[in-house]
């Protein structure tokens, strides 16, 4: 386990110390703390956090753990302490849950995409053993790197568990990332084996001679009489995965099974600047990860899950580890976020894992929906919301009869039957939030952290009806807040502590492949990982992201900017589907640029009179941009935001920020420096009609 018996029994015999100091036990013989009122002040038995009594080097004893495992950090299962590995997992699942259906796919019928079509756990399990004894077959060796270069679909996991099982390390290349990134991580990982599409196979054959590393390219869905024949100079074997399957039938080898500290996967994050970085994870972290945020949560073989989150990115990854453990059936989406709403119909799931971009076009779209139909279908919506609000504020369930006069037919927009609903990858607005929950009923809760953590930091306990904020730490990890002076975050600050958010423990990853100097910057010599966000602690030891260390920028009058912070506050306006704030030292001011949501804006017009051709000459017209920049007003004034922080002027554009265009990151948050370049002569623009219309005002002066 994590920490050594003797460890363990320090640790309670501090923590009794500590508990006898603060119920005044005069029998205590523990004299050195009474004289420490600053281990008493911060251990509280109730509330989320344990707050360990660690002299930090600066502020005060402030190291936090999740209170359902303070003396030990969780490192495996508890039920199941014998899986240390992926493959262990994966091995309990099908043992377990051999006969239960495991992946699911939406078959087409005549053109028509039809019901979901199951693959059992066994079925999964006897394939990744074939696709591993493939891999053997055209002698990948052990230890080496399989790229893994399509979307989510059931072959992606099963050749991820191939690679658990004949210890191989996963890399997954991320398709939207483009050809040089690709090209970059292939190279840069040593990628022996690809799994492609045939839709990326072409990418990759125009740079075969650029990726000298690979030796055999598979192609998910390929048709063998049409794979290209490549000349043996090449030494690359293209096969399809059908051939690989039945190649590794026929050579079957046995399990070549990993150890806890071996590398699981490399996962490069793509940054917002610059080359992409692996992060590199280890069989433990992961298990320690889903093994800690599933400590009291528990699902089961009758709970389904939708994947269509990118399997190239932690958070996804993560799930996939503990609906195996659970053996929770996984349904993918058809490839198409367009026609995830049909697919969610269609499946009908019961776990429902996203981030806030989605979340916020539902909010958008129950909103505008209850607003236009007027009259009595509004009151009544009002007074359901309402009513269930305040329930849910005194802890108590709301009357039925509202869900079934109003949020059983919202809850159908999910498939009818969601009990648990997850956000994270970026920060989710309280209202949005506490509307989710309202709306959809079960639980709905926020989760933070990152690749590097293997995923969870912090998670909301089940049944924590306070919002705006993102819970307690994983009990497989302890968190700190470090001070930051030059940003005025310390952990004096009234009325709660903030700091850096660090974060330690078995969840934390092994370093950035082949980047020594970028590890160390990130961990320190404690082994603390330097998150770079901004935290406090809210009473109860619950966590509140409050700030981004890199993202921030300084205006004109030396004002610091949280341009996230700004971004989420005007997500809520119903014109807004994304936001882009911008802001210099040069300047006094922000500015945004606003991809539209093309509905709205449509049916605003139309109500206006406005006749325009296309949407970009509606996203042009000055009568358009002084409304939307109205409403983005009055949503900063309801959010408080202080006067510099509103944006001044607003760009509006037809065309989403998307993964394609190159301006998200494949977690869907926005890359500034990019972002910057390509919308540079807009933001000229803004600044230009902004000092124009500031110079009256000063020649008055």
């Amino acid at each position: 386990m994590e920490e050594a018996g003797g460890v363990t029994s320090a640790a309670q015999r501090r923590m009794r110390a500590i508990r006898d100091h603060l119920t005044g036990d005069s029998t205590s013989s523990t004299t050195q703390l009474v004289q420490s009122p600053t281990a008493g002040e911060f251990f509280s038995e109730q509330g989320y956090s344990a707050v360990l009594p660690e002299k930090l080097q600066t502020g005060k004893w402030n190291v936090y753990r999740s209170a359902r495992s303070p003396l030990k950090l969780v490192s495996r299962f508890p039920d199941h302490p014998e899986i240390g590995t992926l493959h262990d997992n994966f091995v309990h699942a099908v043992d377990t849950f051999r006969d239960y259906k495991y992946l699911g796919t939406r078959i087409r019928v005549d053109g028509t995409v039809g019901e979901y079509k199951w693959m059992t756990f066994g079925e999964a399990g006897t394939a990744r053993t074939a696709i591993g004894s493939g891999l053997m077959y055209h002698g990948i060796e052990k230890g080496a790197r399989v790229g893994l270069y399509f979307i989510n679909r059931p072959e992606w996991l099963i050749v991820d568990h191939a690679c658990s099982a004949y210890s191989y390390v996963s890399v997954p290349l991320y398709d939207t990332l483009g050809p040089d990134a690709v090209k970059y991580i292939v190279n840069h990982a040593v990628v022996q084996a690809i799994f492609c599409v045939p839709e990326t196979l072409n990418s990759l054959l125009s740079f075969l001679s650029e990726i000298p590393s690979v030796r055999v390219i598979v192609v998910v869905g390929g048709i063998d009489d049409q794979m290209p024949s490549l000349p043996s100079s090449t030494g690359v074997q293209v096969v399809t995965y059908s051939k690989l399957l039945t190649q590794g039938r026929s050579n079957l080898h046995p399990f070549c099974p990993p150890k806890p500290e071996d590398t699981a996967t490399i996962c490069y994050t793509s940054g917002t600047t610059g080359t992409p970085k692996g992060a590199v994870l280890s069989h433990e972290n992961l298990i320690a990860n889903v093994a800690g945020a599933t400590l009291t949560t528990k699902f089961y073989p009758s709970d389904v899950y939708i994947s269509y989150l990118p399997l190239a990115h932690i958070y996804e990854r993560a799930n996939q580890v503990m609906t195996a453990y659970f053996g929770v059936a996984v349904g993918f989406y058809q490839g198409d976020n367009l026609k995830l709403m049909d697919d969610l119909a269609a499946l009908r799931p019961t776990i429902f894992c996203s981030v806030p971009r989605l979340y916020n076009r539902i909010y958008a779209g129950i909103t505008n929906t209850v607003k236009s139909s007027g009259g009595l279908r509004e009151r009544l919506f009002n007074a359901a919301y309402n009513a269930k609000k305040q329930a849910l504020q005194n802890g108590k369930n709301a009357s039925p009869m509202w869900d079934r006069l109003v949020f059983n037919k919202i809850r159908e927009k999910l498939g009818g039957r969601v009990r648990y609903v997850v956000s994270g990858a970026s920060p989710l607005s309280p209202d949005v939030l506490e509307f989710m929950k309202i709306c959809f009923g079960g639980e709905v809760i926020e989760g933070y952290g990152m690749t590097e953590t293997s995923c969870v930091i912090t998670v909301m306990d089940l049944g924590d009806n306070q919002v705006g904020h993102v819970g307690s730490p994983n009990p497989a990890c302890e968190v700190k807040l470090e001070d930051v002076p030059e940003m005025n975050y310390t952990s004096q600050d009234q009325p709660y502590p903030r700091g850096e958010i660090c974060v330690r423990g078995p969840i934390v990853f092994q370093g950035y492949y082949k980047d020594e100097t970028q590890t160390r910057e990130v961990i320190d010599g404690e082994g603390w990982l330097h998150t770079g966000d901004i935290g406090l602690w809210l009473p109860g030891g619950r966590l509140k992201i409050i700030d981004r260390k890199k993202n921030i920028f300084k205006l004109a009058q030396g004002e610091y900017i949280a341009p996230e912070k700004i971004e989420n506050v005007y997500a809520k306006c119903r014109f807004v589907a994304q936001c882009f704030i911008y802001g210099d030292s040069f300047n006094s001011s922000l500015v945004a640029v606003v991809a539209v949501d093309p509905d709205v804006l449509r049916d605003w017009a139309a109500s206006q009179g406005l006749k325009h051709n296309d949407l970009e000459q509606i996203c042009n017209d000055p009568r358009t941009k002084a409304t939307v920049l109205a409403e983005m007003d009055a949503i900063g004034r309801e959010a408080q935001l202080r006067g510099f922080e509103f944006a001044k002027a607003v760009t509006l554009v037809a065309e989403p920020f998307t993964l394609e265009n190159g301006l998200l990151t494949p977690t869907f948050k926005i890359k500034r420096a990019q972002a910057k370049a390509y919308f540079q002569s807009a933001i000229t623009e803004m600044y230009k009609e902004l000092a124009a219309s500031e110079t009256p005002a000063k020649s008055a002066l």
